[in-house]
């Protein structure tokens, strides 16, 4: 089934989320909101390799997005997790077999394998699989164990690449994860960043890139050491409330010129029609900040209820696909600068046919 956004289409959804389509015009003429590619086209290949950055820049990405965790020897490597046992085949290799542990990430144990307890060298003779086959079944196993993971230097040099094979502007989103657990082990990943985005070139606000975080304090570290921008993630749960409001955002400014937060931050998901706008986009533009939703996933489980489609008593109802571009078309409604997503090829066509539509040329449509 094929719907179809007309300009009063999406006009009435703007009017919606409390933003003129008059107003997002004038903003996406200028810039148009960026799509932040986690882990490259997750949907389509695995994540954090080149075959899934290159995917999501033929998609139409303007960044990719890259979790950064450090080796043994402090190298920096783009993986979704530390953990490896899912997303490579390490499991397959006898000897590695005495460094299996558990570990307490985020207050639960953690068994398998992880990126710290291994030098580069070692990880290089690894291949990366898709973490989670079973919401991926148009692609089963064809793509996996094709290609080595990449560190930090490669995942720049693939954006380099494509800035020259799509003729555009590729940018990189570097995210810092648990830098004080890392830093306790002698494992500075602020440092570590700094320093390679510096040899890298990399040592402008205005450079392509983005460092995230979830923790100030990693921010406000790496802001001692480089002028790459920097975007604060504000994760949905009690800590957002006071992010959020005037004076945490104010705060944020302090050391962040963007957020970066969860997406029932920006629209509320219990509200019983859709889309509903919080008032967090007004808020932070007024504190000085830009917004980056995070992040647009189309199973059920990662969308409002509303957006929901399928038997809810089914047992495969969580990651049933919803109407991911309902979704999108109302962040871009709301004025974000952008968002992040797996599905970089939807969002493409949402951020398209939004503008179209409000430009007043026929839209494309969308599925």
């Amino acid at each position: 089934m094929t719907d179809r956004l007309t300009r009063r289409g999406f006009g009435a959804l703007a009017a919606a989320a409390a933003l003129t389509p008059a107003g997002f015009a004038r903003a996406a003429s200028v810039l148009p909101p960026s799509i932040i590619a986690e882990g490259g086209a997750g949907e389509e290949r695995p994540e954090d390799t080149r075959a899934a950055y290159d995917q999501a820049m033929a998609e139409g990405c303007d960044f990719i997005q890259a979790n950064l965790f450090p080796t043994k020897d402090g190298a920096l490597v783009a993986r979704r997790e530390n953990e490896l046992s899912l997303s490579t085949n390490i499991a397959a290799h006898p000897e590695f077999a005495a460094r299996k542990a558990t570990k307490t990430i985020a207050g639960a144990d953690v068994s398998g394998w992880f990126v710290e307890d291994f030098t580069l060298a070692e990880l290089k003779t690894l291949l990366c699989k898709d973490r989670q086959p079973g919401l991926h079944p148009q692609n089963n196993t064809r793509y996996d164990l094709k290609e080595p993971m990449l560190t930090l230097a490669e995942v720049l040099s693939v954006a380099r690449d494509g800035c020259v094979r799509t003729a555009r502007t590729v940018g990189v989103c570097a995210r810092v994860i648990r830098a004080k657990v890392f830093a306790d082990l002698d494992l500075r990943v602020v440092e570590l960043l700094a320093n390679e985005l510096t040899l890298e070139g990399y040592i402008a606000d205005a450079a392509a890139v983005w460092v995230q975080a979830e923790e100030p304090e990693a921010l406000i570290a790496f802001g001692k050491l480089s002028s790459i921008r920097r975007m604060q993630i504000v994760p949905a749960g009690p800590q957002a409330a006071g992010q959020t409001s005037q004076g945490g955002l104010a705060q944020i400014k302090s050391w962040a010129e963007a957020i970066a937060p969860d997406q029932d931050l920006v629209l509320d998901p219990s509200a019983a029609t859709f889309p509903v706008p919080t008032t967090l986009v007004m808020d932070a533009r007024s504190a000085g900040l830009q917004v980056f939703s995070r992040v647009a996933r189309v199973e059920n489980s990662f969308l409002p209820p509303a957006l929901r489609r399928g038997d809810p008593r089914g047992p495969n109802y969580a990651n049933i696909h919803g109407d991911i571009m309902k979704l999108m078309t109302a962040l871009f409604a709301n004025g974000v600068d952008g968002l992040a997503t797996d599905q970089v090829n939807a969002a493409s066509r949402a951020r398209d046919s939004a503008i179209a539509a409000l430009r007043g040329r026929p839209s494309s449509g969308f599925d």
